[in-house]
């Protein structure tokens, strides 16, 4: 950054007398300016205002603009207010943030004195959307309304509405970060969600409320999360099988879970760098409801840059579920497999135990994939929007299957490692910003089971979560 020169604390002369100044004022010839360099000396920031509030208390930003005060240089509280000015964003209430630095006035203005002054623009008390999501392999329409910043303090209220190919929901949240802590928060909701999973002939319906608790801890992002849900199960087709028929009907699962993410990637859609370590649990039937299980899940990917701008990608889930007492688990509860995001050749949710053609999930899973990406050969549309594309060889690998929990961990790992469905191929990948990404793949499966289906050759798959 180049020298930063602020106005001399004297008033700086005027010349002209078109200006109005008398002869005595004007300065002498050959005497210029004087002018002092405050980069490197030490300043005072002695007041920062913020201008343009009307709903926002006061005590919100005295945490998100508190540390510009202790500013020693020009340099620093630059850099400070463009923190303070990246944090007041991050609360969703402003709709524009601007920053004015200005030397100190007044009776009690000191020589090295600073005043920081933030223009904001607050966002309407009510503003909604339309905007469309792409799921795992799925796409919905989504009408949004919303309520900021509703008591003062970057509270929001939401009403969601979302139509999909699979899934309809809409449902009412409410979010309240703790003021100089954004990244700790609570959240509540109540919603309604109607799916259709072809692949086992059901349709689900489910009413549910909950509470979550999400902080930071080290490197870390955790959250803690009750959900209560009144699930009500139907045959989608008038062929569905016996075992889809008998767990129709209703349920009530109460639960508690716990989450935790380490991600380091520099991108959540389509990495070149870093790693994302996610582990879930979730403990149901503890505080009441039909459902009782413990379930466990991880998802692992490391990202690693190579030469000539490829990308070399691993990445390895794993789960299992543990029915508590005598009754079975549910096949609302139950992991899936297959699809173009997770082991590719395979239908969507199509590979492990079935019955007459529905298949009906199972209580332990892995699945690995090994991926390399490189850009499009000649690089065409190299700084534009060819960049956006990528080519993609694959190798993924995974096993999904029911345990015999009277047997011991052996009997367990030699079930996960029979029957290993695999497949290998080569495609497009295409980002869509930070939003989604697509793939066109042509796919070879191997290991394929009796009643797994497959997709043999071409397969699109679209979302956001790829294995």
């Amino acid at each position: 950054m180049g020298t930063v020169h602020a106005r001399s604390l004297d008033p700086l002369p005027m010349q002209g007398p078109e200006l109005g100044v008398q002869a005595d004022d004007i300065e002498a010839p050959g005497v210029e300016p004087q002018q002092e360099v405050l980069e490197n000396k030490d300043v005072i920031v002695q007041r920062v205002h913020v201008d343009g509030l009307c709903r926002t208390k006061d005590d919100l930003l005295t945490h998100e603009i508190s540390g510009i005060f202790r500013a020693k240089n020009l340099i620093d509280v630059m850099q400070k207010s463009h923190e303070a000015r990246q944090r007041l964003l991050r609360l969703g209430i402003f709709r524009k943030v601007e920053v004015v630095i200005d030397t100190s006035r007044g009776e009690d203005a000191l020589p090295n004195g600073l005043e920081v002054t933030f223009e904001v623009t607050e966002l309407r008390r009510m503003t909604g959307s339309y905007n469309t999501m792409v799921g795992n392999n799925e796409g919905s329409m989504v009408l949004g309304l919303k309520l900021p910043n509703v008591f003062g303090r970057a509270e929001k209220v939401a009403f969601q509405f979302s139509y999909g190919t699979k899934e309809t929901s809409y449902g009412l949240s409410f979010f309240k970060p703790q003021p100089g802590n954004f990244e700790r928060s609570v959240a509540l909701s109540a919603y309604n969600v109607t799916g259709q999973f072809p692949w086992s002939s059901l349709r689900e319906k489910d009413r549910g409320v909950s509470a979550e608790l999400t902080f930071p801890l080290w490197r870390t992002s955790q959250s803690l999360k009750w959900e209560g849900v009144w699930r009500e199960l139907a045959c989608l087709a008038p062929a569905a099988s016996f075992a889809v028929r008998e767990e129709s009907g209703h349920s009530l699962k109460s639960s508690l879970s716990h989450a935790m993410v380490i991600d380091t990637r520099n991108s959540s859609i389509l990495p070149s760098g870093g790693g994302l370590l996610k582990i879930h649990q979730e403990l149901a039937g503890f505080t009441g409801g039909d459902a009782s299980f413990l379930k466990e899940d991880f998802e692992l990917q490391l990202n690693q840059t190579l030469l000539w701008g490829s990308v070399l990608s691993g990445s390895l889930w794993g789960g299992l579920i543990l029915p508590i007492g005598d009754k079975s688990s549910s096949i609302a509860d139950r992991f899936y497999l297959g699809g173009p995001t997770s082991i590719r050749g395979f239908s969507m949710y199509s590979l492990g135990p079935q019955s007459e053609g529905d298949f009906l999930g199972g209580e332990a899973y892995w699945a690995a994939g090994l991926h390399l990406y490189t850009p499009l050969p000649f690089r065409p549309g190299r700084g534009g929007f060819g960049d956006l594309f990528r080519t993609h060889f694959f190798l993924n690998a995974g096993n999904l299957c029911n345990l015999n929990y009277g047997e011991g961990p052996q009997a367990h790992l030699r079930k996960l490692a029979e029957c290993i469905r695999w497949s290998y191929g080569l495609g497009l990948v295409l980002r869509l910003g930070n939003i989604a990404r697509l793939e066109l793949n042509y796919c070879i499966p191997m290991g394929v089971q009796s009643g797994d289906r497959i997709c043999d050759g071409i397969q699109f798959g679209a979302g956001i979560r790829f294995l």
